[in-house]
């Protein structure tokens, strides 16, 4: 059997040659380091986003916990503030019938005043009105002097009744 030198046998040699170079230069070596090192760069890729993942979930999960907290100060907040306003009205209501009530009163003092006033004003005239009716019977029924000494007396009768 003889061998021939023709193309297959050159392609044969020439692929030989190129798995040992490849195999010489360590190309499997490399290409399954640059494999792992991609794979350990996806693992660490896919733990950081985990890690990620895990870290926005805790934060979600602690703004809804703030969140629901700050609706329960504002509620509370908004129950005192009513609260709050209940008192100052139900406040301001007595007030106001306190100065109502303080203020009849005061009305009612300053009427009965008044009538005080005009009762004595009626008596001062009632009694000046007597005097001068006294006065003139007596000054038609009664002589000068019997006249002077009554009208005196009843003069100092009227000033130690109205003092």
């Amino acid at each position: 059997m003889s061998f021939a030198l023709d193309e297959t046998f050159f392609a044969f040699v020439a692929l030989l040659l190129f798995i040992g170079l490849v195999v010489y230069l360590k190309v499997p070596g490399m290409m399954a380091k640059s494999l792992d090192d991609r794979a350990d760069q996806i693992r660490n890729e896919l733990a950081e986003a985990k890690r990620l993942r895990e870290e926005a979930q805790h934060l979600l999960a602690e703004y809804q916990r703030k969140r629901k907290e700050a609706e329960a100060d504002a509620a509370n907040i908004v129950a005192a503030a009513e609260r709050e306003a209940e008192m100052l009205t139900t406040e301001a209501r007595k007030k106001t019938e306190e100065f109502v009530a303080n203020r009849t009163a005061l009305s009612e003092q300053k009427i009965k005043q008044a009538e005080a006033d005009a009762m004595k004003a009626v008596r001062s005239a009632a009694v000046d009105l007597a005097i001068a009716a006294a006065e003139s019977v007596l000054a038609k029924k009664a002589g000068g002097k019997v006249q002077t000494e009554l009208f005196s007396t009843a003069v100092s009768e009227v000033k130690t009744r109205l003092n």
